[in-house]
């Protein structure tokens, strides 16, 4: 298996497990991270910290993979069924999205999200 997708494989799985120091482990320092609930990008592996935590304080949100598509030797699309409650256990969304990201130097250089 392409190691490019295994390492995505296992930032999904520390995503849900809510270990952001080891996903922030796989994305360079100048990391550009798409901001799902506002819109725009947070910049850098603290900015992402800041943003998840904030995120985790007022949702729950879950995100498995369930199709990985080169688009070339440095991205890859992520189809993703992302499902989101409130943290009373609501459902909010469950839905597939897409997620690019774009490597540099076997990390993660750059996350977005596009329609599914």
């Amino acid at each position: 298996m392409d190691t490019k997708i295994r390492l995505l494989e296992a930032l999904y799985d520390r995503f849900n497990a809510r270990d952001i120091d080891g996903v922030l482990a796989s994305l360079t320092d100048d990391v550009a991270w798409a901001n799902g609930m506002e819109g725009g990008h947070v910049h850098g592996p603290e900015a992402i910290r800041a943003y998840w935590t904030h995120q985790w304080s007022v949702i729950d949100p879950r995100v498995e993979p369930v199709g990985f598509h080169r688009r070339d030797g440095e991205t890859v699309r992520v189809d993703v069924r992302q499902i989101v409650h409130d943290l009373k256990g609501t459902l909010l969304a469950d839905a597939v999205v897409g997620h690019v990201f774009q490597f540099r130097g076997g990390k993660v250089a750059r996350f977005d999200i596009e329609e599914a």
